[in-house]
């Protein structure tokens, strides 16, 4: 498909605390833009200030989609990302599209391509939810392996989410989610003039970026997010009740440990987590625009 003047978007990737936010505000502000967040945890309600989702002051007069949508209750999948996403592509009527965040595999939807997998009925979630409940990491391969061989094959950790992911398929369609992954797919920007850019910053900034905003969510009001996600009673295992942050901070508040160290190991969390990040970056977005900040 030919590339459209009025089909622009711009991809803005990088690792926690890199200023893509900033950036992304800047780039749609000068071509009248629309922001699209492109991070998993930024979809969820409560968690406005640990997953360092915009404020409405930061926010501004620039439209954003996706941020603050989902309950945490709620496992918010790749794939209904996707499907929210092409709505609000659908529905741009011409204005430029800026994507900014920090999870790679939003980027290859939009980009490459990614599995069509129709939506899982509740009843389908619940089943492998309680199929999975109360299991290891070895009870969880051995499920896994027993019921979609294809996918515990690809699974280098049989995390909950995904174990539950791929089970609720397999109940809800008869077919290995595997099986939708394999499928030859377009990306969602198929047509579109993209510009692709990775924000670099220098290691010892970022770090130092890192523990200094931590910190300043601490004293702003992070405690009491947690303590507002802890009285919904939540599954453990969900995608919110494992964000940075809150499992420190849940431990703090039952008295385990003190302040200090929950900062700290917050902020080491998050640093092995911006490492992740740029080695997925690296890997799989070598031909982006890569920039140091």
């Amino acid at each position: 498909m030919g590339q459209s003047p009025e089909k622009r978007a711009v991809l803005i990737a990088g690792p926690t605390a890199s200023g893509k936010s900033a950036l992304a505000l800047e780039v749609a502000r000068e071509q009248g833009g629309v922001i699209v967040n492109t991070d998993a945890l930024q979809v969820y309600k409560v968690l406005r200030l640990l997953t360092a989702r915009p404020s409405d002051i930061e926010m501004g007069d620039v439209p954003h989609r996706l941020y603050g949508v989902v309950s945490p209750a709620v496992r918010f999948s790749t794939g209904e990302w996707a499907r929210a996403a092409e709505r609000i592509i659908g529905d741009a009527a011409g204005r430029p599209l800026v994507f900014v965040g920090g999870t790679g595999l939003y980027f290859e939807a939009l980009t490459v391509g990614f599995a069509n997998v129709p939506e899982v009925s509740p009843e389908a979630l619940a089943a492998a939810e309680a199929e999975v409940a109360g299991l290891d990491r070895d009870g969880r391969a051995r499920v896994i392996a027993s019921r979609d061989p294809l996918v515990a094959a690809r699974l280098k950790a049989p995390d909950p989410q995904r174990v539950i992911r791929a089970l609720a398929v397999l109940n809800a369609t008869g077919r290995s989610l595997a099986s939708f992954q394999d499928d030859a797919q377009r990306g969602l920007l198929d047509g579109f003039e993209i510009e692709r850019i990775v924000l670099n910053p220098d290691r010892d900034v970022l770090r130092r970026r890192i523990a200094q905003r931590f910190e300043a969510m601490f004293a702003h009001g992070a405690v009491e997010e947690v303590e507002a996600l802890l009285a919904l009673d939540l599954d453990p295992s969900l995608p919110a009740m494992k964000a940075i942050g809150v499992p420190e901070i849940a431990a703090m508040l039952r008295g385990e440990i003190e302040q200090d160290e929950a900062i700290e190991r917050a902020v080491i969390a998050t640093r092995q987590y911006a490492k992740r990040q740029r080695t997925w970056f690296r890997n799989r977005m070598a031909d982006w625009n890569w920039i140091v900040p």
